[in-house]
């Protein structure tokens, strides 16, 4: 995964976000093992959403998860990366769309 270092992106309160399946990290940031495999998962999502899919998917649930507070941590991609994040061979069974498994109201 390519890594780019910069100030600007990710958004104040995180240190790395996962574009395309380019990591952009805040200046200096450390990036863990597991962080990388939290992205690499969410590298799998966007191929498999052909990245477009992904884009308009995260968008839509995160305006639908809104008024239940925390969207970002409730929505079904971040869900699937942050339950697995620890687990350093779950890409290897990795089924397709199993952030589809994460959905919640």
């Amino acid at each position: 995964m390519k890594i780019i270092r910069n100030n600007i992106l990710p958004f104040r309160g995180f240190s790395a976000m996962n574009l395309f399946g380019i990591l952009f990290v805040k200046g200096n940031s450390p990036v863990s093992e597991k962080t990388m495999n939290h992205e690499m998962i969410h590298t799998a999502q966007w191929k498999e959403l052909w990245y477009i899919g992904f884009l308009l998917w995260y968008l839509i649930e995160w305006i639908i998860k809104m008024p239940t507070g925390d969207s970002y941590r409730n929505l079904s991609f971040e869900r699937e990366a942050y339950e697995n994040d620890k687990n350093l061979n779950y890409l290897e069974g990795r089924e397709p769309f199993a952030f589809m498994n994460y959905l919640k109201q």
